[in-house]
């Protein structure tokens, strides 16, 4: 009997012990995830910082390259003006004309391509910034417990 008796309470209190570190390891399982949780929320905060402030830099430079084209737009115009003859600008030879407009011309080239570049850039954050979204939906959806899936 005295063995039976010390047998049954050393089990019972195998259980009593298992039982806390269940609920020890349950939240200690808990506040690891809380904190994946956090950071994988900064962290995507980060990125999407990153990406406004890439997005800011491309549209302050599409505005500098708008900027420039108009500039070379209106001497592009004046110096076409000037080999027609239309102006009464004299002073300058119809080779050196030539010269810068051909000048203007390859520089025009060179902003048109910049500018291609800057909006494929700026296509590239949008698409960025939409499969950030949808792994956020994915990531909510997936937190949902499996009785309410």
């Amino acid at each position: 009997r005295k063995q039976a008796t010390e047998y049954s309470t050393s089990s019972s209190d195998d259980e009593f012990e298992s039982k806390p570190s269940l609920t020890h390891k349950a939240k200690r399982t808990l506040r690891r995830r809380r904190k994946l949780e956090k950071e994988t929320k900064q962290l995507i905060k980060q990125e999407e910082l990153k990406r406004l402030h890439k997005a800011q830099a491309v549209q302050r430079q599409l505005e500098e390259l708008e900027e420039r084209q108009r500039a070379l737009e209106f001497f592009g115009v004046k110096l076409e003006r000037e080999l027609r003859g239309e102006s009464d600008s004299g002073t300058k030879d119809e080779t050196q004309m030539l010269h810068e407009w051909f000048e203007l011309v390859l520089e025009k080239n060179k902003l048109m391509r910049y500018e291609s570049e800057l909006l494929i850039i700026a296509q590239e954050l949008e698409l960025e910034d939409h499969q950030s979204r949808l792994e956020q939906k994915l990531r909510e959806k997936m937190a949902i417990d499996g009785k309410s899936k």
